[in-house]
C-alpha cells in the first residue's frame, strides 16, 4: 500500500473492513480478544478504559464479562468523558452513532485507570496509530493530558504495519494487538 494522506487511507482500510464477512470479522474478533487475555499488562489490569466497536472495529464483547472494572467513552465536545459499565448497563446512540452510556452514569477519570484499548483505524510498524480522524484520542493521549497510563491500539492484521502519514501530535501507542501478534514499541 503506498503511503496515502490520512483520509484517503483511513477511507481504504474501511472499505476493506467493511468487506469482512460477519463470521470473519467475529473469529478475528475473538483471536484478537484470545491474545489480549495472554499479555501481562492486560491480566494484572483492574481498570481498563474501552470501547464498543462501532463500524466493523474489533469486537471486544467477549472480554466484558471478565472481572475488571470497565469504563467506556461518551464524547462531549472535543473530549472523551469515561463512564464505568456493569454487564446491563444502559446504554445510547451518542451523536457520532457510537453506542455510550448515559450521562448520569458514573464517571472514571482517566489517570486512574491501568490500561487502555484504543480503537484503530490501521497503525503502523513503530506505532502510530490512525484513528478516525476526530482528534479525541490524540487529546487523550498528548503529553498535556498528563497521561501515563499503557496504551494497546486494536487493529486488524491487514491494516498493521502499514505507512501511515504522522503529524507532530501523533504519539506512539505501547502495544498494538491484531489477531496474528502483539507488537510492543
Amino acid at each position: 500500500m503506498s503511503k496515502l494522506d490520512k483520509s484517503s487511507l483511513r477511507r481504504e482500510i474501511l472499505q476493506q473492513r467493511r468487506s469482512l464477512s460477519a463470521e470473519d470479522w467475529q473469529h478475528k474478533s475473538n483471536l484478537i480478544c484470545d491474545r489480549l487475555k495472554t499479555l501481562t499488562i492486560f491480566r494484572e489490569a483492574q481498570t481498563i478504559l474501552a470501547y464498543f466497536s462501532f463500524r466493523q472495529e474489533p469486537d471486544l464483547t467477549p472480554l466484558f464479562a471478565l472481572d475488571k472494572t470497565w469504563a467506556f467513552p461518551r464524547c462531549v465536545g472535543k473530549s472523551l468523558v469515561w463512564h464505568s459499565w456493569q454487564p446491563g448497563t444502559e446504554l445510547q446512540i451518542g451523536k457520532y452513532g457510537i453506542q455510550e452510556l448515559l450521562p448520569t452514569a458514573p464517571t472514571i477519570a482517566p489517570i486512574t485507570a491501568d490500561l487502555i484499548l484504543v480503537p484503530t483505524v490501521a497503525s503502523n510498524d513503530r506505532g502510530f496509530r490512525l484513528g478516525y480522524g476526530g482528534g479525541f484520542y490524540d487529546r487523550l493521549l498528548s503529553p498535556e493530558s498528563n497521561l501515563n497510563v499503557p496504551t494497546i491500539g486494536i487493529v486488524f492484521d491487514f491494516a498493521s504495519g502499514i505507512a501511515i502519514p504522522t503529524d507532530p501530535w501523533d504519539r506512539p501507542l505501547d502495544f498494538v494487538c491484531t489477531e496474528m501478534n502483539i507488537y510492543v514499541y
